[in-house]
């Protein structure tokens, strides 16, 4: 192959690369989901979203059944479709909820959830944060899963896990909200 060629196909691949990350945009960073997504917007919704998730995971977890452990969730969410109209909101995101306590100075990790959800959230002065939650919708389990996704999302890749979040993140808050250092073992409960 000729040096040519080789500087042709080289400045294609760049091309093609550049091209990938411009399309991924705001999201490649795992925080955002979908690229487009308003900022603004999300940057509200986003912490009354991720209460909401804490709340319907009370309850859900083996830790929480053992006092000494002081168990309690952690949720994150990511965008994936988020519009407004008319003061209610739209927000299709990825879940990531993980229940942690503590025991001789570890994390430990007792639970936890992945999956795409549905809310609308309606503009309210009153509520903490300034929107509530009127609704919220999972995909059922079995064979209508895909198909609950693929009707709700127009990524279902990014919905259905394609764009994982990590936990470390959750992680961190874990170990802040317990008093641990940075470095605290993470262990199964």
């Amino acid at each position: 192959m000729t040096a040519g060629r080789w500087g042709t196909g080289l400045a294609a691949t760049g091309v093609l690369v550049a091209t990938g990350m411009w399309a991924m945009g705001p999201g490649a960073d795992g925080e955002h989901g979908r690229a487009g997504v308003d900022e603004h917007l999300w940057s509200g919704v986003r912490p009354v979203i991720e209460a909401r998730l804490v709340a319907d995971s009370r309850g859900g977890g083996y830790g929480e059944a053992v006092p000494g452990l002081r168990a309690r969730w952690f949720c994150r969410a990511q965008a994936q479709d988020l519009e407004e109209h008319d003061g209610l909101v739209r927000a299709g995101v990825s879940t990531l909820c993980l229940e942690y306590g503590v025991r001789a100075g570890a994390l430990l990790e007792c639970g936890g959830a992945r999956g795409p959800r549905v809310l609308r959230l309606r503009r309210d002065a009153g509520a903490t944060g300034g929107y509530r939650v009127v609704s919220t919708q999972r995909p059922p389990d079995g064979a209508e899963y895909g198909r609950w996704v693929d009707a709700h999302f127009a990524r279902r890749a990014a919905a259905d896990g394609g764009d994982p979040m990590q936990d470390t993140a959750l992680e961190a808050t874990a170990r802040d909200h317990f008093g641990l250092p940075a470095g605290a073992p993470v262990r199964a409960c």
